[in-house]
């Protein structure tokens, strides 16, 4: 366990980056946002930070506190996905607002939502795995440390694509709505999946299995325009998730 020793330390990065990728989106209109949005923000807040603190506890002689917070950081972890999940009802308000309301939305389409609400529900997913494979292998300490840091790359991806999208249209708000909304999030998948692999590396995580599924997570992401255009992934979404 002594390589983890500064990875309190590493797990900043993704804080800052995730931090810095949402906050105009939550921030720039924080009173108009719905009480669902606050709670998943918070709590996804808390576990990164939990994430920052908990590999402190564990390799600075402080176990006990590791093991108390880490009961703490399970019931947190529940409200991460499910506040996630159950926010899937928005996305398809949103779809809905951007079929009647298209001068609005410019260049976010329906398609792009209907994509949002495929990939959320995968990411979502994935990181309830990773939670309880983390669970599965508490006694075995560099399997549960790394299931649990690799649910950072799971979640990254809404926060800090909204971010980039945010520059994009800054940058190019005179072009309204010819404004191309994918490559940020190209991008966006570029960087995720860059420091997972930094991170995998370091550990010695290339091979291990939360690698692979964080990583099909992130590429499938790069995928969101022809998930979100399939007429069968549409129909999927209308009849499962109801408003």
């Amino acid at each position: 366990m002594q390589k983890y020793n500064s990875m309190h330390l590493w797990m900043l990065l993704p804080l800052i980056i995730m931090q810095l990728g949402i906050y105009r989106d939550y921030w720039g209109d924080f009173t108009d946002n719905s009480w669902s949005v606050h709670v998943h923000y918070w709590s996804g807040t808390i576990w990164y930070i939990y994430l920052i603190i908990q590999p402190y506890f564990a390799t600075h002689g402080q176990l006990a506190r590791h093991r108390t917070n880490g009961i703490i950081g399970m019931f947190l972890a529940g409200g991460v996905s499910l506040t996630a999940l159950a926010m899937l009802e928005r996305d398809m308000r949103t779809i809905a607002k951007s079929s009647e309301m298209r001068e609005q939305f410019g260049p976010f389409e329906p398609y792009f939502f209907y994509g949002v609400v495929i990939l959320e529900a995968i990411m979502m997913s994935a990181f309830i795995v990773a939670v309880i494979k983390s669970i599965v292998h508490r006694k075995e300490l560099e399997n549960h440390a790394w299931w649990l840091i690799s649910t950072v790359f799971l979640i990254m991806m809404p926060a800090l694509g909204r971010g980039l999208q945010g520059v994009q249209i800054g940058m190019h708000s005179d072009q309204w709505p010819n404004i191309d909304i994918l490559t940020p999030l190209y991008v966006c998948q570029g960087i995720i999946i860059a420091m997972l692999l930094l991170f995998a590396f370091k550990l010695k995580k290339l091979k291990h299995p939360a690698t692979y599924i964080a990583l099909g997570v992130n590429v499938a992401a790069l995928f969101l325009a022809p998930i979100g255009k399939s007429e069968f992934i549409q129909h999927l979404v209308n009849t499962f998730v109801k408003i």
